[in-house]
């Protein structure tokens, strides 16, 4: 249980540990998909309704989304599958298809309603399924000049992408939330660790300065000088 909780804390640092600009797009891509799945309950309004109010609320012209909806009614159906792939694709280090799923999600969303969701999951289903059956006959595998489908590294990857998906809706939320919290938490203290850029430098600032490799001591004599 503690080694779930730890791997959890670590996935869920991991999913806002990205560049400036690609946190701000997951911020927004955040609101709206929660906005979005929040709002099926009541109504269940499209992705496009759902970016309409917070547009018309700021004084954003409007008109073009009904043309972006028409557009998209009956053609975007097959971008859900395609959303479930790019889930699949996600990692700790590559988390840009998570959002990339959610865009294709919820423009398929315009042409089949929440259905588009139920689709990539089924979608990424299916391809855990294959690439996990894929797996089994190199369970013993013993990886040294080729590349090898392992079950044990299957199954961690494929929940790394599961959990790094999911938590999309969920970033700006928590982000919010931890910035609330933060003053009023009280950290345990850290395990005392020596990192390589701090010992370098006050390792070379102990040491004397170095002559460079062309230079030679100067000899200095023993004899006493004469009067």
């Amino acid at each position: 249980m503690k080694e779930q909780r730890r791997e959890l804390v670590r996935l869920c640092r991991c999913a806002v540990d990205r560049p400036r600009w690609q946190l701000g797009l997951a911020v927004v891509v955040s609101v709206w998909s929660l906005a979005w799945v929040a709002g099926q309950p009541f109504g269940g309004p499209s992705p496009v309704d759902v970016a309409r109010a917070p547009l018309a609320w700021a004084g954003v012209p409007v008109g073009w989304l009904d043309a972006v909806a028409a557009w998209c009614a009956g053609r975007t159906g097959w971008l859900a599958p395609v959303g479930g792939l790019l889930w699949a694709m996600t990692t700790t280090r590559r988390q840009l298809p998570a959002l990339g799923g959610w865009l294709a999600v919820m423009a398929a969303a315009q042409s089949t309603g929440y259905g588009a969701v139920h689709r990539a999951l089924l979608a990424l289903a299916v391809f855990l399924a294959v690439v996990g059956l894929a797996s089994i006959p190199g369970r013993r595998a013993f990886v040294v000049d080729r590349v090898a489908l392992i079950p044990g590294d299957v199954a961690r990857a494929a929940a790394t992408a599961v959990a790094l998906s999911a938590v999309v809706p969920l970033i700006a939320p928590g982000l919010v939330v931890a910035g609330l919290l933060r003053p009023y938490v009280t950290r345990p203290p850290r395990p005392r660790s020596e990192r390589k850029e701090e010992s370098s430098a006050g390792i070379g600032g102990a040491l004397p300065h170095q002559r460079g490799p062309g230079a030679e001591p100067v000899p200095v004599s023993s004899r006493p000088r004469s009067g």
